[in-house]
């Protein structure tokens, strides 16, 4: 029995020193693109990600929220924020920690609330239910897209044809737009090339909105 536990403290010991070696040797990578890209690094806990960024309901999860690893700065002329984030869910003997990482790019035209996101199968049932998402006219798009928008207009604006073709070929993340921001994430901790990834998918959606839905917007603020 004594042995067993011994076996047991040493291999705990040797999962606790690889997590912190692992994690001291991603930050590294991290820092690296960051500092390739012209962006400032902080390793730091922020806790106000979820006041800032108050409508991403990816980061209103759970409790004990906090950013790291946080990546600021201009990229391809437009401000990015890039960073890991941890929050908690249950408590005591309950309780789970989690972990996901994401990019905000500031938009430069107003916005409205769109959120895009790869099908699951809870949404076949919640269909089932009455609570649909938005379709649209590319059956393949509307089978492998989960979208809602309070407004159903800038959805089908936003969400034209070659903007479809254009997320049925890009990396799967979850995308959200506030009022002036766009988020993509994904439930687990990037590496350097998707952070890139995901800075590039949101560049490309801002990239493909119409000219009309611009000067309109434009026109708003």
């Amino acid at each position: 029995m004594e042995f067993i536990y011994v076996v047991f403290i040493a291999v705990a010991v040797v999962l606790i020193v690889y997590h912190f070696y692992s994690s001291a040797q991603r930050r590294k990578k991290l820092f690296a693109w960051a500092h390739s890209n012209g962006l400032s690094f902080i390793s730091a806990k922020i806790h106000n990600f979820d006041d800032r960024f108050g409508d991403f309901k990816c980061l209103r999860r759970g409790h004990s929220r906090y950013a790291y690893n946080i990546m600021e700065g201009q990229l391809t002329d437009l401000p990015i924020l890039a960073f890991d984030y941890h929050y908690t869910t249950g408590h005591g003997k309950n309780r789970s920690d989690h972990y996901f990482s994401a990019v905000i790019i500031t938009s430069p035209v107003p916005l409205k609330p769109l959120y895009i996101r790869r099908e699951r199968f809870f949404d076949k049932l919640t269909e089932f239910f009455g609570f649909d998402d938005i379709d649209f006219e590319s059956a393949e798009f509307s089978r492998k897209f989960y979208v809602k928008s309070p407004d159903k207009r800038w959805a089908y604006d936003v969400i034209h044809q070659r903007m479809m073709e254009y997320l049925l070929n890009a990396p799967d993340f979850g995308i959200q737009f506030d009022f002036l921001h766009v988020i993509a994430w994904r439930p687990k901790r990037f590496g350097s090339e998707d952070f890139a990834a995901a800075a590039g998918l949101i560049r490309g959606i801002i990239d493909r909105l119409p000219e009309y839905v611009v000067q309109r917007q434009k026109g708003l603020s």
